[in-house]
């Protein structure tokens, strides 16, 4: 034997294995599954639980848009923006469930975001006139992006079947997502956005078409009893936005230069990192929604 294999500083460690996936899988799995019970059963049988859970994860996206903004010298009024995110939630809902009340729901949103505004600003002043306006953007900005697409929802399930319609939304979106999974990994090729999301292509974006489209026909005409095209229109439609917000909140990440939103999530990174293509998608389909199909 050389002297080679008996020197222990010329032997060279085993190759460690290489760690394929991003992040921790039984715990992806695991909240990934929790999660699917609590939406099941809040939106299931217990509408205002799911109301909750939409302020919950609005508000909770609200705080990690704070710190993301952060990290770019912009400072947001967090407090003032998920106390008004809870109330457009809860107050949009209670006023779609009582309109012998004479409130309409609309209205409601219109207030509580109009206040909510109000009160970011005020919570700046303190601070001097110093950012005030770059404080103020990154306010806005958050109030416009999380609770203002957020409404979207609270007016759907305010409606005639609104389960059915929050179902079928939301369907659509996972279809999309799952479709360009699938094909992306098994067909992608041609790179769709590469300076904001290396990971997709022209070829998963046809997946999320199909998927998306058939969760749109099958749920339109199953749960809504719509026609075939409100189905076809919705199921484009949801994978247009869906993917919209998800390069949305690639290009937040990338501009402000993090990974994950935070780690609320274990296994899935931040809250937003789940919400990104839904919150964007769901205005488009409340008016779709709205528009074909009768009690919206």
């Amino acid at each position: 034997m050389s002297q080679e294999h008996l020197d222990p500083h010329l032997v060279q460690d085993p190759p460690r294995p290489v760690r394929r996936a991003g992040r921790n899988l039984p715990a992806a799995i695991g909240v990934g599954v929790g999660l699917i019970a609590v939406v099941v059963g809040t939106l299931g049988w217990w509408h205002w639980g799911f109301t909750l859970l939409v302020a919950v994860a609005l508000s909770l996206g609200a705080v990690e848009i704070h710190h993301a903004l952060e990290r770019i010298g912009m400072e947001s009024a967090p407090i003032p923006i998920v106390v008004g995110t809870v109330a457009i939630q809860i107050g949009s809902y209670y006023a779609s469930q009582h309109p012998e009340r004479g409130i309409n729901a609309i209205t409601v949103l219109v207030a509580m975001l109009s206040l909510t505004v109000l009160a970011a600003l005020m919570w700046r002043l303190p601070k001097g006139p110093e950012g005030f306006v770059r404080d103020s953007a990154a306010s806005l900005f958050t109030i416009a992006y999380l609770p203002m697409l957020g409404t979207a929802v609270p007016l759907m399930l305010g409606g005639d079947m609104g389960r059915e319609r929050v179902v079928v939304f939301i369907a659509c979106v996972v279809a999309s997502d799952t479709g360009g999974y699938v094909a992306g990994v098994l067909f992608g090729k041609h790179k769709m956005a590469p300076m904001i999301s290396p990971k997709k292509t022209w070829e998963g974006f046809a997946g999320s078409i199909v998927f998306g489209i058939v969760a749109g026909i099958v749920g339109v005409l199953w749960l809504l009893h719509a026609p075939w095209w409100v189905g076809l229109l919705l199921g484009v439609f949801m994978v247009v936005f869906g993917t919209a917000g998800d390069l949305v909140e690639s290009m937040i990440k990338r501009d402000v230069g993090i990974k994950d939103m935070s780690s609320f999530l274990p296994g899935h990174g931040g809250v937003m990192d789940r919400l990104d293509s839904l919150l964007v998608a769901a205005p488009v389909a409340w008016l779709i929604l709205y528009l074909t199909v009768p009690g919206g």
